[in-house]
């Protein structure tokens, strides 16, 4: 027997993830206003209730009562009967000014100086085990979730299925990181009471896990992955008995409770700030997406199969105060005589390579954009980067105007998960030799 590794997910519903949702809904909407508002905002849910408190500083105005019950009824908070639904609850709204003593460090009289939002440390990861460079029992945990969710919004089958779920895979590895198969399985997710036999409820939802679900992942995935469901694993499936109380009136959620879905599933390693609710001037957010880039780009480039970056910055300061790279001895590239680079030595070129200003990260991928809520669920990384039009209420030179329903109205052009684009892998294979 090898060793067993474990990660978990929770969906869009679960009451911490609402709390994200809902904090980036409120970024996105004052960076929609104006693109350089400066954002820090934390979300409280509870039994038919949000609080919505931070720090702000911006031109634009947002409706926060209007905003956060829309972004509960997107999620699927619809019915009285879930004790917390988007257009019932109280919203209360605590949102102040931002900090003159935060705000000198970060906004500069020269764009590029601008300094980081808070000291820390961020890190980002990749390996080889799914085609998007993710691990693979974070990656499979998200996609049951994703899968369910699919599920319950089409509302043909598990018509039962409510907003709040959460997932556990635990995967057999041999030594080096080599999947093996996968162990164990959970499931839990919320559902209506539709069966007054609890046991008979509970086989059915088994049931429609094993014929309905797992089926529709496994369809999903290469088949390098497929074959690690052998018919040995087990599933485990609501294994406290029924899940009918859920949601924020089942548990109180808060914005950045799920630091390690939002990354690597326990691979890795993260600095401990939570990304959901802040704009990119703070470096929580904006250094993990850019230690992410370099980690993908790295492994793709061939430089490594797995790499963990570590960056470190002082808040007011712009370049960093500290970086890392750990290759974990996967390393394979070589100096002209043919000796293996140190990791020291390949954190040296490609800090020449990856500008790690503040300024810099948010340029590069269109960081002051409205594009942040969808990644309060399912993850940060490993998603699919694509681009799309979207209203803006403001003009400047990447803006145009289109007719909507009647009325003219500004859009502009963005990209969303930027920072999973391949797009430094030939200028580190030029540095590398490779």
């Amino acid at each position: 027997m090898g060793y067993l590794f474990t990660s978990e997910s929770v969906s869009e519903g679960h009451p911490d993830k609402v709390a994200d949702q809902i904090s980036d809904a409120v970024l996105d909407e004052m960076l929609r206003n104006d693109p350089a508002s400066k954002v820090a905002v934390e979300t409280l849910v509870t039994t038919g209730l949000a609080v919505v408190a931070g720090e702000v500083k911006t031109n634009g105005y947002v409706d926060i009562q209007s905003l956060v019950r829309d972004t509960i009824n997107q999620i699927g908070y619809t019915k009285a009967s879930y004790r917390f639904d988007g257009n019932s609850c109280g919203v209360l709204s605590a949102i102040h000014e931002q900090s003159p003593d935060i705000n000198q460090g970060v906004e500069r009289a020269v764009a590029e100086d601008q300094g980081a939002g808070d000291q820390g440390m961020m890190f980002g990861y990749a390996c080889r085990e799914m085609d998007n460079l993710m691990p693979l029992t974070s990656e499979l945990s998200h996609i049951f979730l994703q899968e369910l969710a699919a599920i319950r919004r089409e509302g043909k089958q598990m018509k039962y299925l409510g907003p709040d779920a959460k997932s556990q895979v635990t995967i057999e590895y041999e030594k080096g990181w080599k999947p093996l198969r996968i162990e164990s399985i959970v499931i839990s997710t919320q559902h209506d009471a539709f069966d007054e036999d609890e046991e008979r409820m509970l086989a059915k939802i088994r049931e429609d896990v094993e014929r309905i679900l797992i089926p529709r992942v496994k369809r999903s995935l290469p088949s390098s992955v497929k074959k690690l469901f052998k018919s040995d694993y087990k599933l485990w499936v609501n294994p406290t008995g029924k899940f009918v109380i859920g949601g924020p009136h089942g548990d109180t959620g808060l914005t950045g409770r799920k630091i390690i879905v939002d990354a690597y599933g326990g691979r890795g390693a993260h600095g401990g700030g939570a990304f959901s609710g802040k704009d990119a001037s703070k470096v929580d957010r904006s250094a993990a997406y850019a230690t992410r880039h370099i980690a993908k780009n790295l492994v793709a480039a061939g430089v490594a199969d797995e790499v963990l970056v570590q960056v470190a910055y002082a808040i007011g300061v712009a370049r960093p105060v500290g970086f890392y790279i750990n290759t974990f001895n996967t390393s394979k590239v070589k100096d002209a005589s043919g000796r293996k680079y140190l990791d020291s030595e390949i954190a040296q070129k490609v800090q020449q390579i990856f500008d790690l200003r503040p300024f810099a990260i948010i340029q590069r991928f269109g960081l002051t954009n409205p594009i942040f809520k969808p990644t309060a669920a399912y993850g940060h990384f490993g998603r699919d980067p694509y681009q799309a039009e979207i209203e803006v209420n403001y003009s400047d030179k990447d803006t145009f105007v289109k007719e909507v329903n009647g009325r003219k109205a500004n859009f502009k052009k963005v990209e969303f998960f930027a920072w999973e684009k391949l797009d430094y892998v030939e200028k580190i294979k030029s540095v590398f030799n490779l």
